[in-house]
């Protein structure tokens, strides 16, 4: 009975405090989520409300950088609560410093990639160097196909990315030993066109000047350049056809969309001329990084 007395007194008294302490973290936790969702929505909203149709860089950084501190809060709310616990519990958290450090130890070694995975990103978010809605091209360690999508979330461990064909690709940040921003600041949408030997060339290119000029008239299309394509001329040579290069710079993100539209465009107006080609290779090139072939079948 005294046994049974004992434990209802400690229940009502320091149980009922780790209660309170482990509900409370609970609380608060979900109560930082709740926030840190509110503001990058409205960190979104603002960004997309405007004339711009991409986001600015300053929005997905800030996106980015809420994601992380909001992650961090979480992590510190539920470490202070376990102290908080320990201590309600009678377990002296000074007696517990030299096993600590053991087991830090141990750790240490065995999680020194969560730490270069942390560190990894610490310095991707303070660098900027992609943030929320990027269009990135990821190289990990060990080689192998690079993780290509749409960023989707940044924490300071790992990176997720939302491929085309809809897949979450999870990437340790102390992986990465490549990125290619395709939607920093501007792109470059490059269409090169075989053309037969048999055309005059310098009628080809007139051609294509008109289909930039058309293009860049276009109030669907004009919104997504930033000045009008250029013909660069004739880029390789071969045995029976010539390659003329188009180039068009675009907003962040834009270079594949207005690249597929230059094509039909191309198409139409070579086959308005009466004059047939294949389909032309595309090449994107964000703002002078290593270019991304994207071949049209």
């Amino acid at each position: 009975m005294d046994a049974w007395t004992d434990v209802l007194r400690w229940l009502s008294g320091r149980g009922l405090e780790v209660v309170l302490i482990v509900l409370g973290s609970v609380l608060l936790a979900r109560f930082i989520g709740w926030a840190g969702t509110r503001i990058t929505d409205r960190i979104d909203r603002n960004s997309t409300d405007g004339d711009a149709l991409v986001r600015s860089e300053a929005a997905k950084h800030r996106h980015s950088l809420t994601q992380v501190l909001t992650w961090a809060a979480v992590v510190l709310v539920y470490s202070i609560s376990v102290f908080f616990v320990l201590d309600r519990l009678g377990i002296p958290v000074t007696g517990l410093v030299a096993p600590a450090t053991v087991l830090g130890v141990g750790l240490g070694f065995g999680a020194q990639r969560i730490v270069g995975d942390v560190l990894a990103g610490f310095f991707i978010i303070t660098e900027r160097q992609y943030g929320f809605g990027d269009v990135v091209s990821i190289q990990v360690v060990g080689g192998g196909e690079p993780a290509e999508g749409t960023v989707e979330d940044v924490t300071l461990r790992v990176t997720r990315v939302r491929s085309p064909n809809g897949e979450v690709v999870t990437v340790p940040n102390g992986q990465i030993v490549k990125v290619v921003n395709l939607s920093r600041d501007w792109a470059r949408a490059v269409v090169d066109v075989p053309v037969p030997t048999s055309v005059d060339v310098n009628r080809a290119n007139e051609i294509l000047r008109e289909v930039g000029r058309s293009a860049f008239r276009d109030p669907a299309m004009r919104p997504l350049l930033l000045d009008p394509p250029t013909v660069m001329g004739v880029e390789t040579l071969g045995l029976d056809e010539v390659n003329v290069r188009v180039v068009a710079r675009t907003l962040p993100g834009k270079q594949f969309e207005v690249g597929r539209d230059l094509r039909a465009r191309i198409v139409d107006a070579f086959r308005s001329q009466g004059m047939q080609v294949p389909q032309p290779t595309s090449v994107a090139v964000p703002d002078g990084a290593t270019a991304v072939q994207e071949a049209v079948r």
